[in-house]
């Protein structure tokens, strides 16, 4: 049987898993590339692992949310992600779901 602990770190790591895709495209309003975001997230107190953004990155622009680029003038290649118009749309959206979201569980809790 699994202890206290153990539950609630299970449980904690679903709620997060909920809320990376809103994380993610919030810092994805200036051009970031992964390490970057990985270290803007880490500031704002969100962890990812790189394991795990690197796929959500991937699947988000092959959903057209964003949009990336090669920069190759530094000393190693970095592909940038920004919002696409699209992504943009889908971020505000997303936006308005969380806040109301967060409304309804406030009044729960």
């Amino acid at each position: 049987m699994e202890d206290k602990r153990q539950i609630v770190d299970n449980l904690v790591l679903e709620l997060r898993r909920g809320t990376l895709v809103l994380s993610v495209l919030s810092q994805l309003v200036a051009p970031q590339y992964g390490y970057s975001l990985v270290e803007s997230l880490e500031t704002k107190g969100i962890h990812i692992d790189p394991g795990t953004l690197y796929p959500l990155l991937r699947r988000l622009e092959k959903q057209e949310l964003l949009q990336s680029e090669w920069e190759t003038s530094g000393p190693k290649p970095r592909k940038y992600y920004i919002l696409s118009v699209l992504g943009k749309e889908v971020y505000q959206e997303l936006c308005n779901e969380w806040l109301e979201l967060n409304k309804s569980i406030m009044a729960i809790l």
